[in-house]
């Protein structure tokens, strides 16, 4: 049995016994671990605001076995914007189900928190468009877990520019139209190349400093949710249910 103090993100919460949650939650040094919080679900429980899904908080926790015990939680970002617009917290709860995808359990992951956290911060903070921080959040979130694209170029004949670009989702590589592969791949125009190119490569303080409207705002949109989907193998119940918002 051993106490630590860590920073942690809820990437799930799932109600358990009369008053309990158990909580995924995603910390810099100890990578996805799985909370007890009993009583959270108490009006009177002094850290309940800590066991709600994308709530970033301070925890002191007690560790026994296979499992964490949350003591004491603070709270130091709620992304409160989120929680008045359904479809802004299902994306941020499509961003949570996804990062828990990439992460693995007891594997430090600070890189995978940060990014979640500016994710969010640009959707509650920011207000950044959904249509272009959605790919942006997915591609860098796959480049961090290892699956980045090879967009540098065409895979078959080496152009730097690919004449016509296909991102193939399933070899996760750029090819030009006329060289041809194993599936047709997934159109880029020059706008949507460019725009994959500065997520997957660019500056992470950066990553949703662009701008991108029109055929090439879709193009890029649909490619990475694509390229997520073929990559992972899985869909994702969260993107369901915000498709089925934003058809709506």
């Amino acid at each position: 049995m051993s106490d630590l103090v860590t920073c942690g993100a809820v990437l799930r919460e799932t109600e358990t016994k009369e008053a309990d949650k158990i909580l995924t939650v995603l910390t810099p040094d100890h990578g996805r671990i799985s909370v007890i919080a009993r009583g959270a679900r108490r009006k009177s429980c002094r850290f309940a605001a800590a066991c709600q899904t994308l709530a970033y908080s301070e925890l002191t926790l007690t560790h026994r076995g296979d499992w964490y015990y949350l003591n004491e939680g603070t709270t130091r970002a709620l992304f409160d914007g989120l929680r008045t617009d359904f479809e802004a917290l299902a994306l941020g709860f499509y961003f949570a189900e996804l990062t828990e995808a990439v992460s693995s359990p007891e594997i430090p992951a600070p890189e995978l928190l940060s990014h979640l956290l500016n994710g969010l911060y640009a959707l509650d903070t920011l207000k950044k468009p959904r249509e272009l921080a959605k790919p942006a959040f997915e591609l860098r979130l796959m480049s961090l877990a290892g699956y980045e694209p090879l967009a540098d170029g065409c895979a078959v004949c080496g152009a730097a520019d690919p004449a016509d670009a296909r991102l193939d989702p399933v070899q996760g590589v750029l090819r030009c139209a006329a060289c041809g592969g194993p599936s047709p791949g997934l159109p880029l125009g020059p706008g949507a190349l460019a725009a994959l190119r500065h997520i997957v490569y660019g500056d992470p303080a950066r990553l949703y400093a662009f701008r991108l409207e029109g055929a090439g705002a879709k193009q890029l949109y649909a490619a990475a949710e694509r390229y997520v989907c073929a990559q992972l193998e899985r869909g994702f119940r969260t993107l369901d249910y915000y498709r089925s918002l934003t058809k709506a």
